[in-house]
């Protein structure tokens, strides 16, 4: 089983790991548990964010089966145990934003439909949220209902120093896509001071997820590079237009961070007051990570969660 333990952060009992490849030719790792609470309420899919990995969601993993989900867990190409596009492990490299569908496409039809539990939840954080965000405008109607946590409408913070997209897709034009983000380094970012970090207030959690980079250097992401920043600013442009979100008809409950410094918390509101069937919420003083926050905010995220998933009646 190509899944890593730490000692106070052993693997969920039961778990089912494998590899698929994608259409392309990326190999994308996969996690899937059955649920341990009743009633079964079927399967919830997370769609995680940039540098994250399947070991990073593991007590999450564990509160959605105590609720009776069974989950799927995998990585996106360039992260975590999944296949990369550069031969530095640790840059995180993607070519197209629109790569990350085909990793989409191939989880939900060779692992998600076949093997698990219908109906189908999902929960995608941060670049996972803007990655489904896609989905759903392009008419995927794999999920009953979607929640999305701090979902990367549009980025607070880019890189620095800043490059505007023009200069970005210049230095992709003449094959330098692949070089990381200047000024960026391929230092893991989640070994950034504890002090300093953009992404939650709790100390434990935050040095259990550094801690993965100690043993796995596949679990431990740098900088991004040109083409996954030209990709985002690409992205988030879409997202502003008044009418994107017109079509978008799944159920949505986005789920904000009150003091996120990486996604604007403003935007996210303004994409979700423009939704068909969805809104937002916010968690005041809770950073961009909800999930790894103190449990103060946690217990405000699983609260509007519960209240929204599944939404209908569960079955044994």
């Amino acid at each position: 089983m190509d899944l890593v333990a730490l000692p106070d952060c052993p693997v969920p009992e039961g778990a089912r790991a494998g590899t698929v490849t994608t259409r392309d030719g990326v190999p994308i790792r996969y996690a899937r548990w059955e649920p341990t609470g009743a009633p079964r309420k079927g399967t919830l899919v997370i769609a995680q964010g940039r540098t994250e990995f399947i070991e990073k969601y593991f007590e999450a993993i564990q509160e959605l089966r105590a609720r009776g989900f069974g989950v799927l867990a995998f990585d996106w190409r360039g992260q975590g145990g999944s296949g990369r596009l550069t031969s530095d492990i640790r840059k995180g490299h993607v070519r197209r934003f629109a790569d990350y569908q085909i990793d989409f496409e191939t989880i939900m039809e060779a692992v998600a439909l076949p093997d698990c539990r219908p109906p189908f939840y999902a929960l995608a954080h941060s670049m996972g949220g803007a990655i489904m965000i896609e989905a759903l405008k392009a008419g995927r109607t794999w999920f009953d209902r979607v929640v999305l946590s701090a979902p990367m409408v549009k980025l607070a913070q880019v890189p620095r120093p800043i490059l505007p997209l023009a200069a970005l897709s210049a230095l992709s034009l003449i094959g330098l896509g692949s070089m990381v983000i200047p000024g960026g380094s391929l230092e893991p970012l989640s070994k950034r001071p504890f002090e300093t970090n953009p992404v939650c207030s709790d100390p434990e959690r935050y040095a259990r997820v550094a801690a993965y980079a100690d043993v796995d250097r596949r679990l431990g992401m740098g900088a991004p590079t040109v083409s996954w920043v030209r990709e985002a600013l690409k992205a988030t442009a879409t997202f502003a237009h008044p009418l994107y979100a017109a079509d978008i008809r799944q159920p949505i409950l986005i789920i904000a961070a009150g003091k996120d410094p990486l996604v604007s918390t403003p935007a996210v509101e303004e994409f979700g007051s423009r939704l068909k069937a969805g809104h937002s919420v916010v968690v005041p003083g809770a950073k961009h990570e909800l999930l790894f926050e103190r449990e103060v905010f946690r217990q405000q995220f699983w609260a509007a969660f519960d209240a929204f998933v599944p939404g209908e009646q569960p079955f044994l």
